[in-house]
């Protein structure tokens, strides 16, 4: 790289984050003793599917990780093995999990922590950062993560690190378009990178028709090799069905062999798992004659505990020497409704023969899987990431916050502070609408029934202030259920927000003399907030209501519905 470019860089990286600053300093006010604080919040999962299957003692549940953690890569390094998803607007970028067995994960945070180096304040909540890839490279010790970030101009980007417990370092921009880029280190070292991208200007022969690339990689200067990049894939499997969004790549090298596996169909009821073979990293390459390895595709859609949209996968060899495969599915509610987003299973694979197989990847998928040989199952416990039903309290007592817990387009640290009575949120001039960072501290929803419940101190002053729950889909889409002022009277309301349209569907006068709780119910498609004054029952503001709203089948996008504890200093929301 010339002296001149390296001075480019250098001035556009310190350019970012001196934007990033000025940004915190305009959006973040002084804390102020009359903020909101929360002392605590509880979510509890309650599904019946696993009230209906429990587990054995050699048996764990799938999806692995429940709510929106889409688009899974894994990589291993010895005994430890290393998985990051999407995350979108959602901020830190880039969940990452760590495990030794492949069925008790501990969750790291993210990959993109620093905000100066990754900033998603002005976009949509499915923009952002997705379909990463991870891998190790034994050759130089190293693990890298590459990944398509639509946000800052970054495009895509690849980030290092000798030790992913210990943070990485800074994104180091890549010079080539498309997205889902993943790398892949051949025996002697060398480096490739593969990719979806559109066909060459003029080819393309119809909508969704895409192709996967491969360039070369110069390990030195961390960069593709100009003029190295081939189309391997044109179209999927078969080029004459005109099979839509070939995408997801990864190269696998086994017996000589070199296997590039992808997702087709779309990331929806048509997403499946294909593999093709060369005896090239650049191929040629043959599709399998058994396509798809997985998918969930052929089923009756009224079948019972469906899970769908199976694809965009990755594999790796398990801690028994047999190959795993995690990838993303859904799980919909009884009006068939995706409101937990797409989330991470796993199965294992069978790859005694020529190609890799998900095993049960073609038949209906239940909910539960056998542990490898020798592993005891700890989800839930000793700092393990939970799965199947389970309860999740935060006392807000610890100034470091559980990784579930995150930001919207900015770090949740801008706005939280543990104080002696619990967490307090320095309210935003920024109302959840808004395509700016929101003073919201989110839980993913990871359950089709759930509760979500807190407890809030809070005295609004204006009608410009606002505190309580939201349950969101994304910016265009969501409920608030807060505290707020209409003349010199608090009231609590409930909106529901359509396609940017917001109305007011129930507000009751209230008369707070302590503690407030809040909570959100949600049976399937029906979501019912309730309140408690003053150390009193629960009531509902009014009935039930529909949570078509926080589904990707009505909202659009790639996220899934998120929960949070929410203030603003920019409040619309007026009750009647």
């Amino acid at each position: 790289m010339s002296n001149k470019k390296k001075i480019l860089i250098s001035v556009a990286i310190l350019f970012c984050s001196i934007l990033a600053q000025a940004q915190e300093s305009t959006i973040k006010k002084k804390k102020s003793s009359k903020d909101p604080i929360f002392s605590n919040a509880t979510y509890v999962g309650d599904d019946q599917i696993y009230k209906s299957n429990p587990l054995k003692e050699d048996e764990f549940y799938s999806p692995i990780l429940q709510g929106c953690y889409p688009d899974p890569a894994i990589t291993r390094k010895g005994d430890d093995y290393y998985m990051v998803c999407s995350s979108f607007a959602m901020f830190p970028g880039v969940p990452i999990f760590h495990s030794k067995d492949l069925v008790n994960w501990t969750d790291l945070g993210g990959v993109l922590n620093k905000v100066s180096e990754f900033n998603p304040h002005d976009t949509g909540i499915s923009a952002g950062v997705y379909a990463p890839g991870i891998t190790y490279n034994p050759h130089n010790d190293t693990f890298y993560m590459i990944v398509t970030a639509f946000t800052g101009g970054l495009g895509n980007i690849i980030v290092k690190t000798k030790d992913p417990k210990k943070g990485w370092g800074s994104p180091i921009k890549l010079a080539f378009d498309g997205i889902d880029p993943s790398i892949f280190f051949d025996d002697n070292g060398k480096g490739y990178v593969v990719h979806n991208d559109a066909p060459d200007k003029g080819k393309e022969l119809y909508n969704g028709h895409r192709v996967i690339k491969v360039w070369e990689y110069d390990l030195e200067k961390d960069q593709v090799i100009p003029g190295t990049d081939k189309i391997i894939v044109d179209g999927g499997v078969d080029l004459s069905k005109k099979p839509i969004w070939i995408e997801a790549p990864h190269l696998y090298k086994k017996d000589n062999h070199y296997y590039l596996m992808c997702a087709e169909g779309g990331t929806g009821g048509n997403h499946s798992e294909v593999v093709f073979i060369s005896d090239n990293p650049k191929g040629p390459f043959k599709p399998a004659s058994n396509n798809p390895i997985l998918t969930q595709r052929y089923f009756p859609q009224n079948r019972p505990n469906k899970v769908d949209w199976a694809g965009h996968a990755d594999l790796v060899l398990g801690p028994d020497n047999k190959y795993y495969g995690v990838f993303l599915g859904i799980r919909p509610n009884e009006k068939d409704r995706v409101n937990a987003g797409r989330e991470t299973f796993m199965l294992p694979v069978d790859w005694s023969g020529t190609f890799p197989v998900f095993e049960n990847g073609l038949v209906p998928m239940g909910p539960k899987l056998k542990m490898p040989n020798g592993v005891v199952n700890k989800t839930g416990k000793d700092g393990f990431f939970p799965n199947g039903n389970f309860t999740f309290t935060e006392n807000f007592t610890s100034e470091k916050l559980d990784y579930r817990w995150i930001g919207l387009r900015g770090p949740r640290e801008h706005f939280i502070s543990i104080v002696k009575k619990g967490l307090q949120i320095t309210p935003f001039a920024v109302n959840i609408k808004e395509l700016k960072p929101t003073s919201t501290l989110f839980y993913r929803q990871q359950h089709n029934t759930f509760s979500f419940t807190t407890t809030l101190d809070y005295k609004p002053e204006s009608e410009k202030d606002l505190a309580g729950i939201v349950c969101l889909q994304n910016e265009r889409y969501n409920y608030v259920f807060g505290v707020t002022k209409k003349g010199k009277d608090t009231y609590i309301l409930l909106e529901r927000t359509e396609n940017g349209q917001s109305e007011i569907i129930s507000s009751a006068k209230i008369e707070v003399k302590g503690a407030l709780r809040l909570q959100v119910k949600a049976a399937g498609d029906n979501y019912q907030f309730s309140y408690a004054l003053n150390g009193g029952n629960f009531e509902n503001l009014g009935n039930p209501v529909s949570g078509d709203i926080l589904s990707t089948n009505v909202a659009g996008g790639f996220t899934g519905a998120l929960v949070g504890l929410y203030a603003t200093s920019s409040n619309n929301s007026h009750p009647k």
